[in-house]
């Protein structure tokens, strides 16, 4: 897993008491926390009990931390092993079957964190952009990825638009997405990567 600057810098100004730094961090690693526990069966009241306790554990442990860097991989094995606490306390019967799981995703070179930090790192730079559309764009696009999807004539009616302009207006839309300085700045350290320069600035 490469070293990420911004993750870095968060965790020494997080040890420094910066309640800022401790915001962002639990806003850019919940979706991770929430990954994880969902790929591993909890309901929502237990979710939201491992979460608490994730973030509990960290503020607790922070400063024993050896390397900034491996923030997202501590998450990923405290998440994982309170999961497992919580279906072991439960007797629930997929127990041994999840273990196992959680035990391959152990294996060196955290392959399946990665895989949630992107996701994470998505879902985040996703909802920020998201944010900023002008509040036309956030409704329409709202509209149409819905699950399952609003028919063209429904959206029409909802929103007072012809038809045959929706099709252009949802492609305006997601061009001002894409354009957004979150997701921008995500395309961007995407193809860094994809080109073997991660860690280029």
């Amino acid at each position: 897993m490469h070293d990420d600057p911004g993750v870095v810098g968060l965790v020494i100004a997080a040890r420094d008491g910066d309640q800022e730094a401790w915001d962002r961090i639990v806003e850019r690693f919940a979706p991770l926390v929430w990954g994880i526990c969902v790929r591993l069966g909890l309901n929502r009241a237990d979710i939201d009990d491992v979460g608490q306790t994730v973030w509990l554990k960290l503020f607790e442990h922070v400063q024993s931390i050896r390397e900034p860097a491996a923030l997202p991989g501590w998450l990923a094995s405290t998440t994982r092993n309170e999961c497992l606490h919580v279906l072991r306390t439960a007797g629930s019967r997929e127990y041994v079957g999840l273990a196992l799981l959680a035990a391959a995703q152990e294996e060196p070179g955290y392959q399946e964190v990665e895989r949630e930090l992107e996701r994470a790192r998505r879902h985040t730079a996703l909802r920020e952009a998201f944010a900023q559309l002008r509040p036309l764009c956030q409704r329409l696009l709202s509209l149409l990825f819905a699950d399952p999807p609003t028919p063209y004539r429904e959206v029409g009616a909802r929103m007072t638009m012809k038809v045959g302009s929706i099709g252009p207006t949802r492609e305006r839309c997601l061009t001002e997405l894409r354009r957004s300085p979150a997701m921008a700045a995500l395309i961007r350290a995407e193809t860094q990567r994809d080109r073997g320069e991660v860690g280029a600035q």
